[in-house]
């Protein structure tokens, strides 16, 4: 349970209420839209244009330089004044919907939900937004009453770009992927992406671009989810996860897109390795408590896989002295990889598409909590 400060009680007293759901209702009430993220002026335009119902609060002085929001962006030591914490939390505490939240840690979300009975949907504003909201601990109760939507459709397109980054470096044989720890006096010979197998894990928003992306250059695409039901656009064989096995010695590419769950964790371990080609890469753009760190370390020391990828959401897992950090033939990718220019556009372009949904009374997109593909 976290701690409440004497402050948030106060503001939650004096300012939370149950804010009504009946549709009949929402014609005739404004509705608070708190900004807990640094985007341009021109995109809280954009928020204030989708109805004129909405009161949408945006403190730029207490939030960071406006940019993209990345991983640990958001509210936090940025207040000058206890008059200035006091003004943010009330704003927070009046708002029935919440861009990012404080912090964008699991105590950041705990300690704006509890301290506003009235709020009814988040949309964060970094990555991992499951795993965040899952380490929060909040009640039964308080996700009941919570949407939640996700972030991952955003960054899709930058993680997935970066998986075939990896890959075309592997094929091409270029910096950093040269594996001279491996002995290797040439390159494996894999010149070219066209023909060759990727295994994709995970068929969410990612993992599905990276199907794509693949089928464009010509990969015949395999991929597995947790139950393998159905069809998949760019995938000519799904499976369930119970076969990553079978799968694995005839994949040239393994890239992993799932996200930590109980069942996903630690599910790469040491029969994984074993059963990947001498030739292959991995490539890690998902949650990295995915893969047995000790395992993939004896793996890529016998050559199996021939090389790693980490992006740098998968290698925070890491600890400082790892082995990976070390290692020839693994590379981890820049912090700055996951993140681009049309970053803020993107997002805004889905806060403003859900939030028409939201005064409309339909079901939001990239709701957490939801099926998904892993």
């Amino acid at each position: 349970m976290t701690a409440t400060r004497p402050l948030d009680r106060m503001v939650a007293f004096i300012y939370a209420e149950v804010v009504t759901t009946d549709r009949k209702m929402v014609d005739s009430r404004r509705i608070v839209v708190a900004v807990a993220a640094a985007i341009e002026p021109r995109w809280v335009a954009a928020i204030k244009a989708v109805d004129d119902r909405l009161d949408v609060r945006y403190e730029p002085q207490l939030l960071p330089a406006a940019g993209f929001p990345r991983p640990g962006s958001g509210i936090g030591g940025s207040h000058q004044t206890l008059d200035h914490e006091f003004h943010w939390k009330k704003t927070l505490a009046e708002a029935e919907v919440v861009l990012g939240w404080p912090q964008n840690t699991p105590e950041g979300l705990a300690d704006l939900v509890r301290n506003n009975t009235g709020l009814r949907w988040v949309q964060a504003t970094v990555g991992d937004a499951a795993s965040r909201v899952g380490a929060a601990g909040l009640s039964a109760k308080e996700r009941d009453r919570l949407q939640i939507t996700g972030f991952e459709s955003i960054l899709a397109g930058q993680r997935a770009a970066f998986a075939m980054f990896a890959l075309l470096a592997f094929t091409q044989g270029l910096p950093p992927l040269g594996y001279p720890s491996l002995g290797h006096s040439a390159q494996p010979e894999m010149a070219e992406l066209a023909g060759q197998s990727l295994l994709v894990v995970g068929l969410g928003p990612t993992g599905a671009e990276v199907a794509r992306l693949g089928k464009a250059f010509g990969m015949h695409v395999l991929a597995v989810t947790r139950t393998g039901n159905g069809q998949a656009p760019n995938v000519d064989q799904l499976r369930p996860a119970r076969f990553l096995g079978d799968l694995l010695p005839v994949s040239h590419a393994l890239v992993l897109a799932s996200p930590l769950t109980e069942k996903t964790r630690g599910m790469i371990g040491a029969g994984a390795m074993s059963r990947m080609r001498a030739d292959s890469v991995l490539v890690n753009i998902g949650h990295g408590a995915v893969i047995d760190e000790h395992a993939l370390v004896k793996g890529l020391e016998h050559g199996q896989p021939a090389a790693a990828v980490l992006d740098a959401s998968a290698a925070k897992t890491l600890s400082s002295g790892s082995a990976l950090r070390s290692l020839s033939n693994v590379f981890i990718g820049p912090p700055a990889a996951a993140f681009s220019r049309y970053g803020n556009e993107r997002l805004i372009a889905v806060f403003t598409k859900n939030l028409r949904k939201y005064l409309a009374g339909d079901e939001l997109v990239d709701l957490l909590g939801t099926p998904l593909n892993y």
